[in-house]
């Protein structure tokens, strides 16, 4: 098992994804005699997951079921422990592919956080590519660069406790983009130059306030980058239901008698009016509102 290749049966030692619901997911490192508790009872690691393909229904102890799903980023990001606020799949995609990412790719990124865009990152840039990710909290570090190992992609991957704005990233020259998630993002800009490599890249801010972006563009003009643009991604879900509307009535076909008195006094006669069923959308209620501003700027070849 890897995050950033695909495996067909479960092993010893693998982070797995049991799916009880669609908002019920747990990532379990599968151990032989340990035992996962769900809604739907146990599931017994030795007799229901090893040996056993991933895609797999598992019946749990009480009758019910679930899936055990093969980890991706996308279900990692739904599912880590967070150690601090991280970015979602809506920003994560267009994050990949504003910087251009691709199999090869050098990345540099601070701070590494709870690891969520690291997973996508890493994902993007395999098998040949490297991310130096930088965080200034030790223990949020030391905790990343263990997950990395137990996800089998530490050989991609160089973590640094250090603080960005003051030291860099530790490499020079190196990097195709550069990726920001810190709150003084315009004292890094600076560095973030150093890493990148002379033909040029692509670099990416990600600030909550617009007061921090417009302190990034400053400084990012000051620097030299170009194409310096900020967008802001809104997630707006659609919900799917069946309809059933009555067929229009455009009147009869043979020519209408000419109603007299005594017809307009009468009751009128209910008719049995043929109806269609058809799917729409409904507008959400609720939407999630805003979460962050992308700054994206391109250096120039140097």
């Amino acid at each position: 098992m890897s995050f950033v290749e695909y495996s067909d049966c479960i092993k010893e030692g693998d982070i797995a994804i049991v799916y009880v619901s669609h908002e019920n997911m747990i990532p379990v490192k599968v151990k032989p005699g340990v035992q996962t508790q769900t809604k739907y009872g146990v599931i017994r690691h030795s007799t229901d997951l090893i040996g056993k393909q991933y895609g797999t229904k598992v019946t749990c102890s009480k009758g019910g079921w679930v899936y055990v799903l093969h980890p991706t980023p996308e279900l990692w990001t739904v599912t880590l422990p967070h150690r601090t606020q991280i970015l979602y799949t809506t920003d994560i995609a267009t994050i990949t592919m504003m910087l251009e990412l691709k199999p090869g790719s050098v990345v540099c990124e601070s701070g590494t956080g709870s690891g969520s865009l690291s997973h996508a990152i890493l994902r993007s840039i395999a098998p040949t590519g490297h991310l130096h990710t930088v965080e200034f909290h030790q223990q949020r570090a030391e905790k990343a660069a263990e997950e990395f190992t137990e996800h089998r992609v530490g050989h991609l991957v160089t973590v640094r406790n250090q603080d960005v704005c003051k030291e860099g990233f530790g490499v020079s020259g190196v990097a195709d983009a550069v990726f920001l998630d810190i709150p003084s993002p315009w004292e890094a800009v600076g560095h973030a130059k150093t890493a990148m490599k002379r033909h040029g890249g692509r670099v990416c801010s990600f600030s909550p306030c617009i007061e921090q972006v417009q302190k990034t563009c400053e400084a990012l003009t000051d620097q030299g980058f170009e194409d310096i643009s900020t967008l802001e991604v809104l997630l707006r879900v659609h919900d799917v239901k069946t309809v059933s509307l009555p067929t229009p009535d455009f009147g009869p076909t043979q020519p209408t008698q000419i109603q007299t008195d005594e017809d307009a006094k009468k009751p009128p006669q209910k008719q049995n009016q043929p109806c269609v069923t058809q799917k729409t959308t409904i507008l959400p209620r609720d939407m999630p509102g805003h979460t962050g501003y992308l700054t994206f700027a391109t250096k120039p070849r140097t």
